[in-house]
């Protein structure tokens, strides 16, 4: 009993404050992402009410409240919280200056155009799918990006004994650097880094 509580506890902390390095998402991000796309909710079709899509998320993958779900939709559409958004958002998704976003069934999403390039191909065996918590459908443990989204939007999160906070960066400025990687495969990446800036390398 001991032990199954602690394991429990262990996966809630850390899914909360430490996201998967390989796309830089926690499970509620990735749940509501993948949501979204099985919803058809492409940035070329019709946005669709928040709260609809809070349901779908909650109802199939994420049974954990709806509150907790729907603020992390609108971090991902709030150019002030992500470089790149991964939501389209339509309506009061707030400020700012801290003004809340109105509630969801007033707000509509869909997913942002870059979203999409981390859900290419999702169908097509490029990542390991995992049961649900109640066994009925299937849900990927990782989403197969094209899209460095650890090192572009960054992260952050907190939870009883660990945290996070990396910072975002420039798509262009890594790209060049995961280039200068491919071409120089021995290089540090510190020096790699240092290829997109205009300051001396210090190794």
């Amino acid at each position: 009993m001991r032990s199954s509580y602690l394991d429990y506890a262990m996966s809630v902390i850390v899914s909360r404050a430490l996201p998967d390095v390989r796309d830089g998402l926690k499970p509620v991000h990735r749940r509501i992402l993948y949501a979204m796309n099985s919803m058809g909710l492409t940035h070329t079709s019709p946005h669709r009410k928040s709260a609809r899509i809070v349901g779908e998320v909650l109802g199939k993958y994420h049974p954990h409240g709806d509150a907790p779900v729907y603020e992390a939709m609108v971090r991902m559409a709030q150019d002030f919280s992500m470089r790149y958004v991964l939501v389209d958002g339509q309506g009061n998704f707030g400020s700012i200056d801290n003004d809340p976003p109105a509630a969801m069934r007033y707000t509509e999403a869909r997913l942002a155009p870059i979203s999409e390039q981390m859900l290419v191909d999702i169908d097509k065996g490029t990542v390991d799918f995992m049961p649900n918590f109640d066994d009925s459908l299937k849900e990927p443990v990782v989403l197969p990006t094209r899209l460095p989204n650890l090192l572009v939007n960054g992260s952050s999160g907190i939870a009883v004994g660990m945290a996070t906070n990396i910072p975002p960066h420039n798509l262009g400025e890594v790209c060049e650097a995961i280039s200068y990687l491919i071409d120089n495969p021995d290089a540090s990446p510190r020096r790699a880094l240092a290829r997109t800036t205009t300051r001396p390398c210090p190794v």
